[in-house]
């Protein structure tokens, strides 16, 4: 029999509670400093050496010989017939869905002009031209983190997408067919970030990285940023499950498990105000444990980062939600939306007892790239507002700089930018 895997159980108020709280609001700070020497040597050998040195981290960390390095012609169309009709369904079922709410949200997503007194402004938007998705291929591989990265930038009017990933299966393939993806570079790991932002002689630099990954990745990602931009710096997935006495226990169980078999860092978090529930979930979590296929990564996950703290009220259910400001947040309380309307600080909320976390992360609509570790408290979903950029356009007439020069030159002069001050003053007078 396997080991059980046992939440640990906190009560609000006690010093246990108040040291694990203060924890867990500080896990997004990931000990990336372990593997940026690593990571960077990485880097520094891919940006001096290009495919050479991608090759060889390839064989070395991936433990196969890569061929052909860049696939634009990677047989996506081809793999998407072959899928079984039950896979392919739900796959392009997806990718409508996740079309359709983006091309909602680019609505939304508009510049504008504004003309007054001789000045007009203009705020443009316009698509970014060559983005890298990276899609993991560690522990599984996930079709569904390229529809919701790629799919989103062809949404925006990104012109060019490239995804890497290592060995790409062929659901991976289909899934870079249905969002327009130009190529894949057959690599994973730092050394794919590393020929995403610096380019190689195969493969073509980009603008922007967006996409999950390990905590190599994660690394990497926070290294080159400035020679491109990124999304995020991604930290292992987690759910926050807000329970009330409204709940069952039987999904509160089948929604901490939904997460917990991601990976062994992952957080499985359960805030519930109902005693009963230390028993019964336990109860319900061994049940659901035995058959699960990925049941050695979902008991470690538990071990490890899963936590039931317990609340009195309403009132408290609220104020830890949002202080943890979690990735995915699941509501199984009466009046849900309620709640919903007070959680402001959260990547996605999942609405009442029939809404799994599982329909967001494929066919709900929103990207399920979420911020994670905390992040929520100022990041945001993925969304086509990642995959713009934003200019501004500022012309003046004469009169309007003869106007306005007076301030803008004794602003100047206020700064000590005497030269800022003359750049005006020499196009409204001939004094100087």
């Amino acid at each position: 029999m396997s080991p059980r895997a046992e939440l640990t159980t906190l009560r609000d108020g006690s010093d246990a509670f108040v040291a694990t709280l203060k924890q867990l609001e500080q896990r997004g700070e990931g000990d990336l400093s372990r593997v940026e020497p690593r990571v960077r040597a990485i880097l520094d050998s891919v940006r001096a050496q290009g495919d050479d040195a991608l090759r060889q981290w390839v064989q070395e960390l991936e433990s196969r010989t890569l061929g052909q390095i860049i696939e634009r012609n990677y047989g996506g169309k081809a793999a998407l017939d072959g899928l079984s009709q039950d896979v392919r369904g739900a796959m392009e079922h997806a990718a409508k869905r996740i079309s359709n709410y983006h091309e909602r949200q680019m609505r939304d997503l508009v510049g504008f002009d504004l003309e007054a007194e001789g000045v007009r402004l203009t705020s443009r938007v316009t698509p970014l031209a060559r983005v890298g998705v990276y899609a993991p291929g560690g522990k599984a591989r996930y079709p569904s983190s390229v529809l919701m990265s790629a799919l989103i930038a062809r949404v925006a009017g990104v012109n060019e997408i490239i995804v890497a990933t290592p060995d790409a299966s062929a659901e991976v393939r289909a899934a870079c067919h249905l969002s327009g993806v130009s190529a894949i570079v057959n690599a994973g790991g730092a050394q794919a970030i590393a020929a995403l932002a610096y380019g190689t002689a195969s493969v073509p630099r980009v603008d922007k990285i967006v996409g999950p990954g390990n905590i190599y990745v994660a690394a990497a990602k926070r290294l080159v940023f400035g020679q491109v931009d990124i999304d995020s710096i991604a930290g292992p997935s987690e759910i926050l499950v807000v329970a009330d006495a409204s709940a069952d226990p039987e999904l509160l169980a089948a929604d901490l498990l939904s997460q917990a078999e991601h990976d062994e860092a992952a957080y499985p978090l359960l805030l519930s105000s109902e005693a009963s529930h230390v028993q019964s979930v336990q109860r319900a979590l061994d049940a659901q444990l035995e058959g699960l296929p990925r049941n050695a990564i979902a008991r470690a996950s538990l071990t490890n980062n899963g936590f039931l703290l317990l609340v009195e009220n309403r009132d408290r259910l609220v104020e830890i939600a949002n202080m943890l400001a979690a990735e995915h947040v699941a509501l199984h309380v009466d009046r849900p939306r309620d709640m919903a309307n007070a959680i402001l600080r959260a990547g996605a909320l999942f609405i009442g007892p029939q809404t799994p976390e599982a329909a967001g992360d494929y066919l709900a609509g929103p990207s399920h790239v979420l911020p994670t570790g905390g992040a929520a408290r100022y990041a945001a979903p993925l969304g086509v507002y990642d995959f713009v950029s934003r200019s501004s356009l500022i012309e003046y007439s004469r009169s309007a700089l003869q106007a306005h020069g007076p301030d803008i030159a004794n602003f100047a002069r206020a700064e000590g930018l005497e030269a800022h001050a003359r750049a005006v003053t020499r196009r409204t007078s001939h004094t100087e």
